[in-house]
């Protein structure tokens, strides 16, 4: 039994609390799942209301992203954590007064309950966990504590790397390399990433991330006892992303291989590695269950695994990840540690790269990266941020995007709203345009040009061979697309979908006749592991020219087309429109970001920052005010999180 003095504290009715909750979910303030969450646990035996409340905001938490609750937050007020006026808490927490007064005493009667453990008397019997500082749901603390420890131990083991044979490779590798900023921090992360069992790669886009990688690749058979038996596997967290990827790296490559020549049989050995995949499909993830089939039982079969997009891989697939990588496997993670966190719960590249622009490079690092490429850390990099800052480095110099739309994504991420704004309005000679004041006939006018380029190709039939066309109509749509920063309204994605596909029907450009029609775009939203499609995938609806009648929804993988009956596909919604969550690892010519007025703090810098980098040539902004950007910019995303804690420990 815990301590006896608690059970004084329990005869309180929770009944107050459970009204106001319902009243909250009624108002679409509190989802129902927290309720029920809370109800759990004053099931298990008896329990103050205070802890019931806890329970209740945690479970409420963990829909915002947050992997647990930080007991600091909870004495104060985490009415901006969940979203809510700070009236709207005060509403909640009276129903349990008298709450305890601060951090020590909420501490204290948690340790205190049956139904919360303590960490150094963990018991998986419990549904919540408590470290001290932080109240966890019982799965995420074990995943947090999976990723902490598995990324320690892999950023501390190191692997022998002769310094002389690396620089000789990478001075080939590199010989092209265009005069820039030095140091070269392309060459210097190939070096970085050969010596340990993990290593983070992040810079924002344009700064040459596959780049990096196509000659990581190159490197890592260079330097293989037996490069032929060298198990390297490339996956992301979507199909598109995976597709991106491999796509970026073949092309790269191919270059690489004319340079190398019969140095190293470079095509031969990487068209061993075959396609990038989902990281669902890479652990063999089961139909409607949370397993995999690789785990530490039955790890995965690689020597390196590479992973792209790495912002958006969730905490518990980081752990389900890492729980399947072979101990003495290289994990290499790429991504933008500024882009948008995952829809789920967890930040993790953002925890784990979080001080990656201060370097934190020790002696030992400098020497070694020296030695092996040639390239010298300057002073104001050097320092002793740990283990894992050894094995982490930022790429800084954007190629590709230094133009209007770089200059605003830069002002955007450092938080210089004035000067975002300034970029805006100066229109960056065509590639950028602010339409504030906006209706949403106005997003529905823009729809209407930026996807009538495909419609037409469309009605027009192809004039070739039936796939040639139909990659030509995929192209065409993927060359321009609207995001937004919610759901729901007419300024999200269901009541624009609804809007544009009117409009677009009316302006005859399309024929609606049932739910399935021609040119109706689908993104997937479930896993379908019969059909080989995956959550995030975006296709079209075409004709089956082999069936007349039939519709079948066609997908662009790299420049490979495959098609799925509509038939078949029961988890789709449409998607001239799409969140910029769901956007993540694509790129449009144009895209056309929409913020609506923000009354829940939803808007922040890394979903400007996301929905901005998504476009390649031009970028429109479209908000119902002028104000509503400068609110955003200054909303920084927090995800309440231990891993940088328990990685440090």
């Amino acid at each position: 039994m815990k301590h006896d003095a608690h059970s004084a504290q329990v005869s309180a009715s929770p009944a107050a609390l459970w009204e106001e909750a319902t009243r909250l979910i009624e108002a679409g303030e509190l989802r129902r799942l927290s309720l029920a969450f809370a109800r759990f646990v004053d099931s298990l035996g008896p329990v103050a209301p205070p802890v019931l409340l806890a329970a209740l905001v945690l479970s409420e938490l963990e829909g915002h992203g947050h992997s647990c609750l930080q007991i600091a937050d909870l004495a104060h007020d985490p009415a901006a954590l969940l979203g809510w006026t700070r009236e709207g808490w005060q509403a909640l927490a009276g129903t349990v007064a008298p709450l305890p007064k601060n951090a020590k005493a909420w501490a204290a009667q948690l340790a205190a309950c049956e139904q919360v453990w303590q960490v150094e008397e963990f018991d998986y019997g419990a549904p919540l966990v408590f470290d001290g500082e932080r109240l966890y749901l019982r799965r995420y603390w074990r995943d947090e504590t999976l990723v902490a420890n598995s990324i320690r131990a892999r950023a501390a083991a190191s692997h022998p790397v002769a310094s002389h044979e690396v620089r000789g490779w990478l001075d080939l590798l590199f010989a092209s390399q265009r005069a820039q900023e030095k140091p070269d921090w392309q060459k210097l992360a190939c070096a970085v990433a050969l010596r340990g069992s993990v290593a983070i790669i992040t810079g924002g886009p344009g700064t040459g991330k596959t780049y990096t990688v196509a000659r990581l690749l190159a490197l890592l058979f260079a330097v293989a006892p037996d490069a032929a038996r060298q198990r390297i596997a490339l996956a992301a967290p979507t199909g598109k992303a995976a597709a991106r990827l491999k796509q970026s790296i073949d092309k790269a490559l191919n270059e690489l291989a004319e340079r190398v020549g019969d140095k190293l049989k470079l095509r031969e050995l990487t068209g061993r590695m075959g396609a990038a995949r989902t990281l669902h499909s890479l652990l063999g993830a089961r139909p409607d269950s949370r397993a995999f089939a690789h785990h530490a039982g039955n790890p995965l079969d690689v020597d390196v695994l590479i992973v792209d997009e790495a912002s958006m891989v969730h905490l518990e697939m980081m752990a389900s990840l890492l729980d399947a990588l072979p101990p003495g496997a290289t994990l290499i993670l790429l991504g933008d540690k500024d882009q948008l966190a995952s829809v789920e719960a967890g930040a993790v590249l953002g925890d784990l790269c979080h001080d990656a622009q201060a370097g934190g490079y020790s002696a030992h690092t400098a020497a070694y990266v020296l030695a092996a490429s040639g390239e010298e850390l300057p002073p104001a990099y050097l320092g002793s941020a740990g283990p894992l800052a050894q094995q982490t480095v930022m790429l800084r110099h954007s190629r590709r995007f230094g133009g209007p739309i770089g200059q605003l994504a830069l002002a955007v991420n450092a938080g210089e709203a004035p000067a975002a704004e300034a970029v805006l309005r100066g229109g960056g000679e065509g590639a950028l345009r602010w339409i504030e004041g906006a209706h949403q006939h106005q997003v529905v006018s823009l729809a209407l040009a930026g996807y009538q380029p495909y419609l037409e190709l469309l009605r027009a039939g192809p004039a070739g061979g039936h796939e040639d066309w139909v990659r030509a109509v995929l192209q065409r749509f993927e060359a321009f697309r609207i995001l937004c920063a919610v759901r729901e309204g007419e300024w999200g994605v269901s009541g624009l979908n609804t809007a544009i596909e009117a409009s677009l029907q009316a302006a005859g450009l399309l024929r609606r006749t049932g739910e399935w029609y021609v040119g109706r775009p689908v993104m997937v939203t479930r896993n379908d592991y019969g059909t080989r499609v995956f959550n995030g995938d975006i296709g079209l609806t075409l004709g089956d020219p082999a069936r007349p009648g039939s519709l079948r929804v066609y997908f662009l993988e790299g420049d490979e087309v495959r098609s799925v009956l509509a038939t078949r596909l029961r988890s789709v919604e449409t998607a001239y429109a799409m969140t910029v969550h769901k956007s993540q690892g694509s790129e449009f010519r144009h895209t056309v970001l929409v913020l609506p007025e923000d009354r829940h703090g939803i808007l922040t810098r890394e979903l400007v920052y996301t929905g901005i980098t998504r476009a390649s040539a031009e970028f429109t902004l479209v908000t119902p005010n002028g104000t509503v950007l400068a609110e955003a910019v200054a909303r920084r995303t927090h995800r309440a999180s231990g891993l940088r804690h328990l990685i440090e420990r």
